[in-house]
This record gives structure tokens, sequence and C-alpha cells, in this order.
């Protein structure tokens, strides 16, 4: 958004920063218009009701608040089919990823919202939606862009406006650092996979948390990626680009995977003939040579090889760099000062080039113990524990899943809490997957865990999942859910969580005398009353 000149009259009657922050009088002043002037409270624009401290509901538009798309499982055309008709703001919210995941800064439904309100103007931030949600977006805010102006509402009047700005390390758009302290591999040799316990000191960041929450890392690209990309576009490493040299700002500043429609455009401005046409096709969401899902920003210019776009239109062409959000693993309560992550390094290959995730290989391999980063912690969305401590919890986290229920586990070790815990974990094979069996067969000698029920898909002939372990044991998971258990899942959204879900819903149908329409009735009250909460990604 671009800085709007403050009016004289209106800022001697706005007060944003409080009297008693740690400014003088003249950065006061200047603050109060800066920010003004930003958020529009100098006439300019209207502020919008999150600005205002408002909740974001119906807002007149009469919307029914209800969200049929608001499902992670969803392919995102029927998700549009479904809001059709609806208010723009619930239109946008269909095209997203519906995990509620926090990566946006945001919920779903508050993220659509401050798009169609236009306090938001990036489109780009759904991380799981990836590329299919930032164009619909785009499509969506044209639509919006055309259509005739809506009554503005009313200024703010108001002598002094309260405007709420995150703490330092409470959201991606204001991150403090951490240091990174150790990893460990938690895969035992002949595993399939590669998944790593990595740890971090909070001391002077002075951030803490609670269990539920999830930790934002802004991580470098591969530095041998960078170099390749550099070659590729025939450029010198200390060409400067935005004030800073052209390597340092591949590494921090812009994503090179996927590669963004507008990378695309950029080539058809520079060439011509064939190769434009193809590049035009692919920044309209076509697939000329059935290959779009492939390309990176790499791959991209090895695709169009001829072409050598400058540094600095290149990198504008870009996406920014977006941080990536894991679930915490331990607890503040138990170890005040740290934090633990349980994190998958993703490795694969396409074609002839090994291609990384981007945060779990710079977690893995890319920086060293005492090495500082940019972090923040996220708020949970509706995941957390009973506000009741004896209230019994039964949790499913398959893989890396199990990350924030060893999280709750240690927080009602050092809390004290009474409640029963019960914990299905599963992965693949018994002998080299099973991710903190010491801590947890020790919590299971102290009492602490209840029960623990476990699920191998690889160790038979036939595929064996932590659903299929809850059917067997099904009239216990009833019994405890009539005892008032609250259940949680936290693993993959498309295919673990909808098949857990399903599982709940038989359980509840055989072991509770309900019939299927009831079961699934009940499943959702348990989603309304805050008892059936999910972590899913």
């Amino acid at each position: 958004m671009n800085q709007i000149t403050p009016r004289s009259d209106i800022m001697s009657k706005i007060e944003i920063i409080p009297q008693t922050a740690p400014f003088s009088e003249a950065q006061r002043s200047w603050l109060n218009g800066f920010l003004a002037g930003a958020l529009g409270l100098d006439g300019s624009m209207p502020l919008s009701a999150a600005q205002n401290g408002a909740v974001l509901g119906p807002a007149g538009d009469g919307d029914d608040g209800e969200a049929p798309w608001h499902d992670q499982t969803m392919p995102i055309a029927e998700r549009m089919k479904l809001a059709e008709g609806r208010p723009m703001r619930r239109r946008m919210m269909a095209a997203m990823a519906q995990q509620d995941c926090g990566q946006c800064g945001y919920n779903c439904s508050d993220y659509s919202d401050a798009l169609a309100d236009r306090s938001e103007s990036r489109l780009n931030l759904c991380v799981p939606g990836g590329k299919e949600t930032a164009r619909m977006l785009k499509a969506l805010h044209e639509e919006l862009d055309k259509a005739p102006a809506a009554a503005k509402p009313a200024a703010a009047t108001p002598a002094t406006v309260s405007v709420v700005v995150s703490a330092p390390g409470r959201s991606r758009d204001n991150p403090v650092e951490a240091t990174f302290l150790s990893r460990r591999l938690l895969n035992k040799p002949g595993s399939e996979k590669e998944t790593w316990h990595v740890e971090f000191d909070l001391g002077e960041s002075g951030l803490d948390y609670v269990v539920g929450d999830s930790f934002g890392i802004f991580a470098n690209n591969d530095l041998g990626l960078v170099d390749q990309i550099i070659a590729l576009l025939g450029a010198s490493h200390m060409t400067e680009v935005n004030g800073k040299p052209l390597r340092q700002c591949l590494l921090e500043d812009v994503s090179l995977s996927p590669a963004p429609d507008s990378l695309f455009e950029l080539i058809s401005f520079i060439t011509g003939g064939a190769t434009r046409e193809k590049a035009r096709r692919l920044a309209q969401g076509e697939d000329p040579d059935g290959d779009a899902a492939t390309l990176d920003v790499m791959a991209v210019l090895q695709k169009f090889s001829g072409v050598r776009p400058h540094p600095e239109a290149f990198v504008e062409a870009l996406e920014p760099l977006q941080p990536r959000l894991y679930s915490i693993s331990s607890s503040h309560n138990a170890t005040p000062g740290k934090l633990s992550l349980t994190v998958d390094c993703v490795r694969y290959v396409i074609g002839k080039r090994k291609r990384l995730g981007l945060a779990s290989t710079f977690l893995a391999e890319r920086i060293n113990p005492g090495d500082k980063l940019r972090v923040y912690v996220q708020k949970a969305h509706g995941f957390a524990l009973p506000a009741d401590p004896k209230t019994p919890i039964v949790m499913v986290g398959p893989g890396t899943g199990i990350a924030p229920f060893r999280a709750f586990l240690l927080d009602r070790k050092a809390t004290g809490a009474p409640g029963k815990n019960w914990l299905f974990f599963g992965h693949q094979r018994s002998d080299c997957d099973f991710f903190y069996a010491d801590e947890l067969s020790a919590m299971k000698t102290a009492g602490l865990l209840t029960r623990l029920s476990l699920a191998w898909s690889r160790d038979g002939d036939k595929k064996f999942y932590v659903q299929d372990r809850m059917r067997e044991v099904g009239r216990e998971v009833w019994t405890w859910l009539a005892d008032g258990a609250h259940l949680y899942i936290c693993g993959d959204a498309k295919r673990m969580a909808k098949d857990v879900e399903r599982a709940l819903v038989d359980i509840v149908a055989q072991f509770g005398a309900r019939s299927t329409d009831e079961a699934v009735s009940f499943v959702a009250d348990l989603k309304k009353k805050g008892r059936f909460q999910l972590d899913v990604y």
C-alpha cells in the first residue's frame, strides 16, 4: 500500500502511538502521521473493520455464514462451484486451501475478508493453496476492480483510534531472531524417510508460546541452486539488485519454486514467435508441453535457455520468499526458553535433477548450531489442550503429526494435569520409524501416557494405518468420548485426516448405537464444541 501524506488537521486528533511508547515527541508525531496515512485514517480511505478491532461477520451482504467449501480435501473447482452467487469475500475464501493453517498470517475467512475490503493487497500468501489459489484470487480481484464502487463506510470519528500492532515475533510481518541449537535424526538405518528433531534457543528473542501453536521460520534458499540460476542468467553474483548483490537477493528474498506466472509473462515480453506464445500460454495457466507442474524457476530458465532476462527484471518477476510453519513439539512450561520441531526432510528427483524442500533442508543441512534465523510464533486457531486439565484427550498423529502431541504430553507432565492421555501413532516401520520411542515408553511407565496404540504400514503384507487401529479398539474410543474426551488429529490433510474422521464416524455409529447420519451429526457437534480439533497440512 502506498504511503498517503497525512492532513495536519486530522493528525492533531489521531493518536496511534501511545504517550507511554519509548519515542521522542517528534518520533511519535511522525509515526502517528505515517501510520494514519498508511491505514487511511487521514480521510483518504476508510478504516476497515479489522483495523478498527471489529469481528468480521456477514458484513450486511446477506451471507448466511455457512461455508460448505471449507474442506481441504475438495478440489478448487468444486469449492468455487459451491460459492457461486455468494459475496466476493466468500468466493475468495473458497479459493483458498481451507486448512486455517495460519501460514498467511490469518485464517482462511479473515484473509478473504481482508482481500475483499482491500486492507490486504498480497494475493499469494496462501502457501498450501499455491499457484491455483493465487490465480483464482487474481481473477476475483480483477472482477472486484471492475465492479461498481460500493458505498464507503463512514470514516472513523473518535478523537483517538486504537490500532493493534503485532508484538515482535508474533506475526510473519514482525519476526525476531532465535538461535539454532541442534538437530538429531529420528529415523534409524533402513528407513525410507529423513526426519529431524530440531531445537532452538528463544532466550534472546523473548518469545514464549503455548502448546498447539506453530513456529514460523524464514529459511534461505540453497546456495548451489542460486549459483546455477545466476549462471543461467549469464550474470555476476555481485550485480546489484534492490540495493544488494544478486546472490544475496536470490538467497534471502525471493522464492525459487514454483515458477510464478509473472516469470512467464516476463519471458513473453522479451521474446517472440513460438517461444513467446508458449510463455504466454504458461502465464495463463495452460500447459502446452505437459510439464508445467514441474517448472520451478531454474527449470524455466532451462526450458527457455535462449532467454536471459535482466537480473533486476528477473527478480521483480519472482514471488517473495514465504516463511514456513511447523507444529511445535515442545512445551514452554517444561523447557522455558527452548523450542523444538519435528521436521520431515523433503528431497525428490524430477528428470535428473534433485529438488529440495526449502525450510526442511535448510534445517537439516544449511544452518549450523549458534546461527541466528528469523522466526515468529503463530497463534493456533482452535487447536489447544482442554481448559480443564482433568479432561481426557485422544491424540491421532502419525509421522510428524506426533509433534504437537509430544508437546501436549510434556505440558501435561509439567503442569501436573491429571487427565488421561491416549496417543495413536503410526509410520512405515516399527524398527526404524518409531519417533521418540524411549520418551513415550517412559511416559507410559510413569502413567502419564495412559494408552499408546501403534500402527505400522510396511511391517506386514497388508498396509495398516492409525484409522485401522482406531477401528480395532473402537469400543474403548467410544467410551473415552462418552466420558468427555477431546479428540485431536495432526498430519496430512488430504487423506489421513479424512480417513480418521471417517473411522470416527463408523465408531460412533457402531458403538454409540446411531445411524450413519446421526453419527456424522455427532462428530460435527464435537467440532462445534471444540472437542474435535485438527492441525492439518
